[in-house]
């Protein structure tokens, strides 16, 4: 039974590994900082409808938009000194690395505008290159995931307990939560981490919920449960394959080694943090928008990349 279960393990594992959907080049990007100390990923939660039918579109509250855009971004950095959690709001005003568009061949220069705008612009690769360019930090590594594979990855381990003050009612995002600790399907912790209407914080409050949701996540994949048992495994991973893009030098090991990370932050080893803001609402061109407190903020990411604690920052 052990050898039978070692190599149905073994078998899936190979299968994960040749299905990865490895498209972002990391490597190939201009102009990056030199790696610090310790690994950072940079994960990323897309609200690609692909593989959603209308039907399924309409009951989980996304709206029929087209392409891909990112509603959550968050800074893994592992080292030494454990794992921490940074939020980088999708509102924040930033300076947009250069790029080219290639359609037209026309050269931007960088120039202010909210993060999410990177996604929308140039993809991945140039949100890559706009997070390490106000950050300083080298991203390491990658890793991608869409509605529907977020949703049926969640119902695929059995849903995601989750502990709430308060009953949440939130009609554009679909959440209708009672209060207490329950364990959430896949539509429901879906409609959690997008709701903000009734965070006091807005997008920062919603921030911090993305975080506990994604730490509790992993916590839950990581588990002997999950892990050992070949019946849970493969769907579990068939289906986080279906929307999962990582980038080309990602193993299959350093996708253990961020769930790990995220899951010892749910059990309080590590930090979750949003990066320091000195002012929210503000207005421009594109909208209100989140302004970082840029000295602290630097002081954290510095910290960062010497594989530091974080220090104080602003508490997850």
């Amino acid at each position: 039974m052990l050898s039978t279960l070692l190599i149905t393990l073994s078998s899936v594992y190979v299968w994960v590994d040749t299905k990865l959907v490895r498209g972002v080049d990391l490597g190939g990007l201009a102009d990056r900082p030199l790696p610090g100390r310790g690994t950072n990923y940079l994960i990323v939660g897309s609200d690609s409808r692909e593989g959603l039918s209308l039907q399924a579109r309409k009951d989980l509250h996304t709206g029929s938009a087209e392409g891909r855009r990112t509603d959550s971004m968050i800074l893994l950095h592992t080292g030494a000194q454990g794992a921490t959690m940074v939020s980088l709001p999708r509102d924040s005003w930033v300076n947009l690395a250069p790029y080219i568009e290639p359609e037209t061949g026309k050269q931007h220069r960088a120039a202010p505008d909210k993060l999410n705008a990177a996604f929308s612009i140039g993809g991945s690769e140039l949100l890559v290159q706009t997070v390490e360019r106000n950050t300083g930090l080298h991203i390491d590594h990658y890793a991608e995931i869409g509605f529907r594979g977020f949703v049926d990855l969640v119902d695929d381990v059995g849903g995601v307990r989750l502990c709430l003050d308060g009953d949440i009612r939130d009609e554009k995002s679909g959440a209708n939560l009672r209060k207490g600790c329950h364990d959430r399907d896949g539509a429901q912790a879906l409609a959690f981490v997008r709701q903000r209407h009734q965070e006091p914080q807005g997008d920062l409050g919603r921030t911090k919920n993305q975080q506990r949701f994604l730490a509790a996540l992993a916590d839950k994949v990581s588990r002997t449960d999950v892990l050992l048992n070949p019946f849970r495994i493969y769907p579990v991973t068939r289906d986080a394959l279906e929307t999962l893009v990582v980038d080309k030098d990602m193993e299959l090991w350093d996708l253990v080694v961020l769930l790990r990370a995220m899951s010892s932050v749910s059990a309080g080893a590590g930090a979750r943090i949003n990066v320091p803001v000195s002012a929210v609402g503000i207005r421009t061109p594109k909208g209100s928008a989140i302004r970082w407190n840029w000295d602290k903020a630097q002081k954290l990411f510095t910290r960062l990349r010497n594989d530091q604690p974080p220090g104080h920052g602003s508490p997850g």
